[in-house]
């Protein structure tokens, strides 16, 4: 009697698949090993740049953690086209420094940041030429093709405003202190939320909650920023809260960054394909508005004091 219970048949037919598997695992391997490696990533070291007059980005390196503070608190750390890419070179040169696994944004003074330096900003959005850099940046608000693969947390305070709050949204991890002041008032002043909240406020809270407080310019504070599901923690001073946003940096700094960083990916892959379109756009629309008659009165009615009087035009 035949020892093995398969027919003849049924082993040839098993052989054939079995030299075909190896075969095609032989031919796969071949493959990639015969394929040109790409390009290697560059390799940064992030400075330190203490805090000092005149410096708009502050830098201070806690191990594999970095501090990020900006520093315009004479104009309420309102971010001017010069601090906005000295913040992105900061970011980039972060992106690719290998010893550095966590950046924690923040602002010095008594704000975080009440949003854009719109007389700094509004030649180069009308014109849409905005300033660039010889040095390689990354977009603060992410909005741009090139992403960050490592983690951002943002500690606010303060008034957090417009592109302040925009860039809050854009962090993977968010703490508030008890005395944040959260607006994204632009409507009321003839322009648009131009930075990602019009995508990502209504991703984080819902529509009926982001619409309500985007399309009225009303500003609301931590506790409801935490009702929202924005912000995940809170703590009682800005101190505090910037505490315990390196005491998270800290944790994450801690896990495996190769992990950290396929986490990011995988949670991009499911929101970037949804989002990408409606940012592409944002900087159009933004520029748009700044070519109205309505902008123009919004900064007049601003200027002196009185309510602005819009035609829609």
């Amino acid at each position: 009697m035949e020892n093995d219970p398969l027919n003849p048949g049924r082993r040839a037919l098993l052989k054939t698949a079995a030299a075909a598997a190896v075969a095609a695992t032989a031919t796969t391997r071949a493959a990639a090993q015969a394929q040109t490696p790409g390009p290697a990533e560059p390799v940064t070291t992030l400075a330190d740049v203490p805090l000092a007059n005149g410096t708009t980005v502050s830098v201070e390196r806690r191990g594999q953690v970095v501090l990020v503070g900006i520093n315009r608190p004479s104009i309420q750390n309102r971010i001017d086209p010069a601090t906005r890419l000295r913040l992105g070179e900061v970011l980039y040169q972060y992106e690719h420094d290998p010893s550095l696994r966590a950046l924690v944004l923040f602002g010095h003074g008594p704000n975080f940041s009440r949003g854009i330096d719109v007389d700094a900003s509004q030649s180069g959005i009308i014109s849409g030429r905005r300033e660039t850099s010889p040095a390689p940046t990354l977009d603060l608000t992410s909005n741009g093709q090139k992403r960050r693969t490592k983690p951002m947390l943002v500690v606010v305070h303060g008034d957090t405003w417009n592109l302040g709050h925009e860039i809050y949204l854009a962090g993977d991890i968010r703490v508030a202190a008890a005395d944040t002041r959260f607006g994204q008032d632009e409507n009321t002043h003839g322009r648009f939320p131009g930075g990602g909240a019009t995508v990502r406020f209504v991703r984080e809270a819902g529509w009926g909650n982001a619409m309500r407080y985007m399309l009225t310019g009303d500003h609301w504070n931590a506790e409801e920023s935490y009702r929202m599901g924005i912000t995940q923690q809170i703590a009682p001073t800005a101190a505090a809260a910037l505490d315990a946003g390196v005491a998270m940096a800290n944790k994450v700094a801690a896990c495996g960054p190769l992990s950290i960083k396929t986490t990011l990916a995988s949670a991009h892959s499911y929101v970037d394909p949804v989002e990408a379109d409606a940012l592409s756009k944002l900087g159009a629309q933004y520029s748009a508005l700044y070519r109205t008659e309505d902008f123009v009165e919004g900064r007049k009615a601003e200027a002196e004091g009185r309510p602005p009087k819009y035609q829609g035009k």
